[in-house]
Parts: structure tokens; C-alpha cells; sequence
């Protein structure tokens, strides 16, 4: 299946706040949609004056913005400020979950003034152990926000994290658990490549997988690097996305490390890559 639809999460540009400026620098390169990345330095979903700026631009423009990634810090310092600042819709802690709960039904609202299709949500927190309670919880949080989405035309996906909640096995399990049939997966490629392994945990997922978030690593940090920087097979992974029943865009989630003077450049480049090797014959 030959990759049509180039997309870009502003995961990119995450250092720096979301402006029109830089949405219309993505639609100059011929990127049809795009991924806002939560962040409140980058995006304050909560902030009635940056989201009508943006939604002012988006009615007048015809980059689509596909989705919303959920917001990981209440803060804007990634955490930092104070011990509550993080968000996880797997807390046991019923209070620090309902506020999570309360964080992404903010950034939910923004579906009211520019439509998206998804929000990316991960399941707990990076590195978190496995532990039944925090499988009642994600459940107990995802009940009234797969209302909230649905009310505003939005469907939740849950994404691969490096954690043991969040493994392909989890995933399905947490499914049936739950008897959500209808939870769909964002398919983070960086993360499968920390884990168990891209081909096998995307075999495990590629029936559910609607969206993807594509970056590479060495196998040993969760750095974001742009493909073909890290260790990742990238003709292994691309003949497995290409046996996928379902049309997903290539979706890049890339870290400005400062490397390349142009980075939304060398991002065309990738994409331009990426499309060659996928409808290139394999042996």
C-alpha cells in the first residue's frame, strides 16, 4: 500500500508556542494535516485567545488538523513545577485521576472550535509498572471521556508507551478487560522499537492501528530522532504497515535536536524516503 497522506505532529516546533506562522509554514511544505501536540508551552488548549487565533487560521486554510495528542503535564515546564503536574487517566488516586480526567476534557473543547477526528491518549506514565488497580482506573477515566469525545465528533486512541500497561499484549487485553471493541491505536513506532520490537508489535496491533507517530531511536532512549538517524528497520517496518488492512498516513513525531538549520526541510526529505522505500520491491 503506497503512503498518500503526509503528516506532521507539532511535536516538532514543541519549544516554541503554536502560531499561525508556523501552521502556514507546514501547509507551504504540501503537508495535508497535522497533529497538535498538547503541551501548554506549545499549545495552552486552555487559553481562549490561542485557540481562537488558531481556529481563525484553520477556517481560512486547507491543512486539516487530524488530531490532538492529550496533554502528558498540567504545567508548562514538562512536569517539573510541582508533584501533581502530571497527567494520568491510570492513577489509582481518585482525586489525582479526576483532575486528569478534568485536564483532557480541556483539551477536548478545542474539537468545539476546530474539528478533529482523534485524540491520542497514553495509557498511564512512562515507565509505569503493571498493576490491575491502574487497569480499573484507565477504565473508570475512559468511560466519561469516550462520552466527552464522542459529543464533539472526536475518537480516543490509545497509543504504545514504553511502560508495562501499554505493551501490544496490554492493549488487547485492556480491550477485552474493558469491552471497549470499538478502541482503536495509535501506533507509535519509536516506542515498539523500546519494547518488544516494531514488526511484532505492530502484527500484534495492525487491525486496530488508524494513526501512526513515526520517529526513530537507538534502542535505548526515547529521543525522537528523524528516520534513518536511529537503528530502526525501515524497510522491515514499512513491508509490515504495507500488509495493514487499514489506510493510515505516515505521521511524523520528530524532536528538533538542532542538528539540521531547516527541519521542517529535511522532514520532506524524510517523508519523500519513507514514501520510496514503501512501494520499492522487497526480497
Amino acid at each position: 500500500m503506497p503512503f498518500t497522506e503526509r503528516a506532521l505532529s507539532t511535536h516538532l516546533f514543541v519549544n516554541q508556542r503554536l502560531t499561525a506562522p508556523i501552521l502556514h509554514q507546514i501547509e507551504q511544505a504540501g503537508i495535508r494535516s497535522v497533529e497538535i501536540f498538547c503541551a501548554k508551552q506549545h499549545f495552552d488548549y486552555s487559553n481562549p485567545e490561542q485557540v481562537r487565533e488558531l481556529a481563525a487560521w484553520f477556517r481560512d486554510h486547507q491543512l486539516q488538523l487530524r488530531s490532538l495528542h492529550a496533554p502528558l503535564y498540567k504545567d508548562e515546564e514538562w512536569g517539573r513545577s510541582h508533584s501533581s503536574a502530571t497527567v494520568n487517566i491510570a492513577e489509582p488516586e481518585r482525586m489525582r485521576r479526576l483532575q486528569s480526567v478534568d485536564e483532557i476534557k480541556r483539551a477536548l473543547e478545542v474539537a468545539e472550535h476546530i474539528p478533529f477526528r482523534y485524540l491520542v491518549q497514553h495509557l498511564g506514565t512512562s515507565h509505569e509498572e503493571y498493576q490491575q488497580k491502574k487497569f480499573d482506573a484507565a477504565y473508570s477515566s475512559l468511560e466519561p471521556l469516550k462520552l466527552f469525545a464522542t459529543q464533539r465528533g472526536v475518537q480516543i486512541l490509545l497509543e504504545n508507551i514504553p511502560n508495562e500497561l501499554s505493551t501490544p499484549q496490554r492493549l488487547l487485553e485492556f480491550r477485552l478487560y474493558t469491552r471497549m471493541a470499538d478502541l482503536r491505536i495509535c501506533f507509535d513506532i519509536g516506542h515498539a522499537h523500546l519494547t518488544g520490537g516494531v514488526v511484532p508489535d505492530f502484527e500484534a496491533l495492525r487491525d486496530l492501528v488508524i494513526s501512526t507517530h513515526i520517529h526513530d531511536n537507538r534502542g535505548d532512549r526515547d529521543d525522537h530522532l528523524f528516520p534513518f538517524q536511529g537503528t530502526i528497520d525501515w524497510e522491515a517496518a514499512l513491508r509490515a504497515f504495507a500488509a495493514a488492512k487499514n489506510d493510515f498516513p505516515l505521521q511524523l513525531e520528530l524532536r528538533d535536536h538542532g542538528e539540521f538549520s531547516q527541519p521542517l526541510e529535511k522532514a520532506l526529505e524524510i517523508f519523500e524516503r519513507l514514501e520510496e522505500l514503501s512501494v520499492a520491491p522487497h526480497s
